[in-house]
């Protein structure tokens, strides 16, 4: 399905985001790099994986652009970068915003609804027995 006025480029980047906060471990180590950054052996420690396992999961969160590397000397911090998550925080609330005014629009009918009066319904007639003879 093909959508006008539809940013191919931006739905990749949208589309890794939510790929990568998919997994909880990963959701777990961007709010902690949210604190500050931190090597690789400090993001496995409260972890009970592999340091190769953490680094798989940056590997995925480093593609979304949800976090970089820099070169310190001998250490290799990590750091989150906020714009990816401020983007998908965007495309989320123009549908909450959107969302919102359908509910309010329902709930002006509704209420709308309730208002009038509700016309008296008569009450079913009864069907005559034929009489015996």
């Amino acid at each position: 399905m093909q959508l006008t006025g539809y940013d191919k480029a931006a739905a990749g980047r949208l589309d890794a985001t939510f790929a990568a906060l998919a997994d909880p471990t990963r959701r777990a180590i961007l709010a902690r790099l949210l604190q500050g950054e931190a090597s690789v052996t400090e993001l496995t420690a409260p972890f009970a994986m592999s340091q190769p396992a953490i680094s798989k999961h940056l590997k995925v969160l480093e593609r979304a652009g949800l976090v970089s590397r820099a070169r310190d000397a001998q250490r290799r911090p990590v750091k989150a970068e906020p714009k990816p998550l401020a983007e998908a925080a965007g495309w989320i609330d123009t549908y909450r915003r959107l969302l919102e005014r359908r509910f309010e629009r329902l709930d002006a009918l509704l209420e709308e609804m309730q208002a009038k009066p509700q016309p008296r319904r008569a009450a079913p007639k009864r069907a005559r027995r034929p009489r015996s003879v």
